[in-house]
């Protein structure tokens, strides 16, 4: 698990690279899931938080260089 920190150190193709990758890994959770394969739930929790984080930065790097 990343923390902001760390995330906000890394340029926007590596953060777009990292959120598809999380992307992949939550399709794979909710289909452990329904299969009844999935025996830790709370990978689901950290997963949507990690892609959140991812987002956010994003989201703050954008409006900043609209704003400039």
């Amino acid at each position: 698990m990343s923390t902001a920190q760390d995330l906000r150190g890394k340029n926007a193709e590596e953060l777009q690279g990292q959120l598809a990758d999380l992307k992949k890994e939550q399709f794979n959770l909710r289909f452990q899931k329904a299969s009844g394969q999935l025996t830790n739930t709370a990978q689901f929790g950290r997963v949507r938080r990690e892609i959140a984080r991812i987002k956010t930065i994003l989201r703050e790097r954008s409006s900043q260089q609209a704003a400039s």
